[in-house]
This record gives structure tokens, C-alpha cells and sequence, in this order.
């Protein structure tokens, strides 16, 4: 190959292309991000940076004597992949001619709708989405998290340490559920409540109010109070809507690369175009033991999986595939360090094995058929990480 194009500049973009210059490809390097930004880590956007803890210095991902010897196209937004030419074509009308791709656009934040351009109402997934949401809580007042996912439970968090007034909204009768199951969602988001966090489960969201004030009294258009479904209103100064992410990859329609719920990979991360590889929070990959596939939205995995899906792209899919480890997040919540690795949706039961689940200090073991299948640790480390490397690879 003499040019490979990896478009993506985030944490998969760049594993990509280290992965790529690691395993000994010596060709042009072109790496394509929307993003004007360097490459930068996400995680402590809704915790330490956002908290004042840290400047945007210290979110850089590269080292500052790292060379990949890569042309860097920022700020350019791919609209279109041709496999005939083959090449990717950019929002400014250039065109990057490749014989390879990795695809690693990521995903969005998902907005409320009815909340466009009213001042107040925010999401969190780029850095500019953090600097507008410091800038406003640094203002003091009531903040209404949407969504009582990790991310909005770790603004939740950090708001309420920084003095302010948190209501956290969720329309699931149990935050988290999904991820961690009911039993252990509600252990953990029981944190909100131990610190003076409000948590309204089990209704949804019928929009917000844009008649809110500004300090002298006027009227803004921006976030008054959020409406619930059942009627109520809760007052808020500052709306976070936390409510998922979408895959970026529309500008791959019509391409031939197959698209369900995100980009359908196989298990070393290739699509259905050769030469054309996906990772990251896009990257719906097939997961053998489970026969099913799953988009791992983790920053283990745009790390990780990258070194899989370059030795399929450079070996032409001869590479013979490694499984991916299990899926790993954490999550630190009101000074509480939270790990999960695994899968709980196929767990037949949770057991404690370590703790107790009232002073939130708990390890728990998720089991299929007595065989280990996911474990979330609380302030458990050194037990999370031996149970850990128990666990079948990309159990379901």
C-alpha cells in the first residue's frame, strides 16, 4: 500500500496510526479529523477538566517527541468514500486518494430536540462542548442532567462538588441498567443520593423551557426549566442532555461498506469493501462467541482494537484474528472509582464477592451458567483486576 487514510482523529485515529507505523508500514500517512484540534483525551472532559482541575494541556494524547510522519488534515470533514477511485472526499472538495482506510469517525452526541440554538442547554463529547459547559457552570446555579448514563452521572458529580444544585432526570426506572443490569445500576446510582444529588427515575422529557432569565432579569431565550412527562417542572439555570450517541456515518452511504448501527465489521474489524477497515465508537464488530455484533463505545477499545484491525488491513484480511478482550470502562463518581468489564446482558446471575453494596465498596461477579461473564468493581481494584482476567473473551 502507498497511502493508507485514516479518518479520525481521535484516540481510534490515532491508535490506528500508530498501529500502522508499529507494524512496519512505511507508506504515506494521511489522517483526516472534523475536529481542528490535536488528537485529545475524552474521559476527563466531564470530570477534571470540566471541574477547573486541569487545562486543555494535559488532554493532549501525543507525546511531544512523538513523529508518525503523517500528514495531519484538521478541521476537514469527510463526506464521501469512493472504492473505485478509491479515495475520501472532504466538505472543502479535496479528495485523499488511498489503497487502504480505516474508518474512525466516531460518534455524536445525541441532542433534545426542539433545543436548538437556545442558549443553556448542552451535551458533552468534544472538547468545544466542554468549554461552553465549564464556562456556564463556572456562573454558579441549578443544573438538570438529562440522561442518568456515565456521562451524565459524572457531570452530576462534578457539578455538586463545585457547590451547585444537581437534578438528574432519567427515564428508566433504573439509571444505568442497561450496562450494569437493574440490581447493580441501582447500587451504583445510589451514589447521587448519598450526596445530596435529586434523581427522578422512571419519566421522561417533554422538552424545555426557553423562557429562562438572565442575572439582571431579562428575558434570554434560553433554559428555564426542564418539562416532565407527568407535567412537573424542574427549574434549571444550566441543561445538560446526556442522552446517547449516534455513529458518524452518514458520508459513508453509498459507499458499499455495510452500515447497521454504525459500520458492520467482522471480527478483526474489516467491512464488507476490502482495504477498508473500521474502529472505534463507529465499529459495529461481530462478536463470535456471542454471534451477535456490538459497538464498544470505550476507551479501551479505540485502543486496543485498532492493532487488530491494521494487521487485517495490511495482511489483505490473511491475518489470522485474535478475539478482543472484553469490553472495559470505568467511571469516577463523588470520589468513587467504578470498573466494569464484560458483558452483563448475558449474565444469569450477580453475586457480591467482596464488600458491601451500602458503603459502596463492592466487587460483583456476573455469571452465565457459573462461568464468569462481567465484573463491576466500586473502589475494588486490585480484586476487580484479578477477576478480570477471568473472564472468556467478548463473552456476552
Amino acid at each position: 500500500m502507498r497511502t493508507v487514510a485514516v479518518v479520525g482523529a481521535s484516540l481510534a485515529g490515532l491508535s490506528a496510526a500508530r498501529a500502522l507505523r508499529r507494524q512496519g508500514y512505511d507508506g504515506r500517512l494521511v489522517v483526516i479529523g472534523d475536529e481542528r484540534h490535536r488528537p485529545y483525551d475524552r474521559p476527563p472532559l466531564s470530570k477534571e477538566f470540566l471541574a477547573g482541575d486541569i487545562g486543555e494541556a494535559e488532554l493532549a494524547l501525543e507525546a511531544d517527541d512523538e513523529d508518525l510522519r503523517a500528514d495531519w488534515l484538521l478541521g476537514a470533514r469527510a463526506t464521501a468514500l469512493d472504492r473505485t477511485r478509491p479515495s475520501v472526499r472532504l466538505a472543502d472538495g479535496r479528495e485523499v486518494r488511498a489503497d487502504g482506510v480505516v474508518i474512525a469517525t466516531g460518534a455524536a452526541a445525541r441532542t433534545l430536540p426542539g433545543t436548538e440554538g437556545l442558549a443553556g442547554v448542552h451535551v458533552l463529547r468534544t472538547l468545544d462542548d466542554a468549554r461552553r459547559l465549564r464556562a456556564e457552570l463556572a456562573s454558579g446555579g441549578r443544573l438538570v442532567v438529562i440522561g442518568g448514563g456515565f456521562i451524565g452521572a459524572e457531570v452530576a458529580s462534578t457539578a455538586s462538588a463545585l457547590g451547585h444544585e444537581v437534578t438528574v432526570i432519567e427515564a428508566a426506572p433504573t439509571p444505568l441498567s442497561g450496562p450494569l443490569g437493574e440490581t447493580m445500576g441501582g447500587v451504583v446510582s445510589a451514589l447521587h443520593a448519598d450526596h445530596g444529588v435529586r434523581l427522578l427515575c422512571g419519566v421522561g422529557v417533554r422538552g424545555v423551557d426557553g423562557t429562562g432569565r438572565s442575572a439582571t432579569g431579562g428575558v434570554r431565550g434560553r433554559a428555564g426549566a426542564v418539562l416532565l412527562a407527568d407535567g412537573r417542572e424542574i427549574p434549571a439555570d444550566v441543561v445538560l442532555a446526556g442522552v446517547g450517541a449516534r455513529p458518524c456515518v452518514g458520508w459513508l452511504e453509498g459507499s458499499g461498506v455495510a452500515l447497521d448501527n454504525g459500520v458492520k465489521c467482522g471480527a478483526d474489524g474489516r467491512t464488507s469493501v476490502p482495504g477498508v477497515v473500521a474502529v472505534g465508537d463507529c465499529a459495529n464488530w461481530h462478536d463470535p462467541l456471542a454471534g451477535a455484533h456490538r459497538r464498544v463505545e470505550h476507551w479501551t477499545g479505540a485502543r486496543e482494537r485498532p492493532d487488530l484491525a491494521v494487521a487485517t488491513l495490511l495482511s489483505g484480511g490473511a491475518a489470522q484474528p485474535r478475539a478482543p478482550r472484553p469490553p472495559y470502562f470505568w467511571s469516577d463518581q463523588y470520589g468513587v472509582r467504578i470498573q466494569f468489564a464484560g458483558h452483563a446482558s448475558g449474565a444469569d446471575s450477580v453475586t457480591i464477592e467482596e464488600g458491601a453494596p451500602d458503603d459502596r465498596n463492592v466487587l460483583a461477579v456476573y455469571r452465565r451458567a457459573g462461568h464468569p461473564v462481567a465484573v463491576l468493581g466500586m473502589n475494588q481494584p486490585r480484586m476487580f483486576t484479578r477477576w478480570r482476567k477471568q473472564l472468556t473473551p467478548t463473552a456476552a
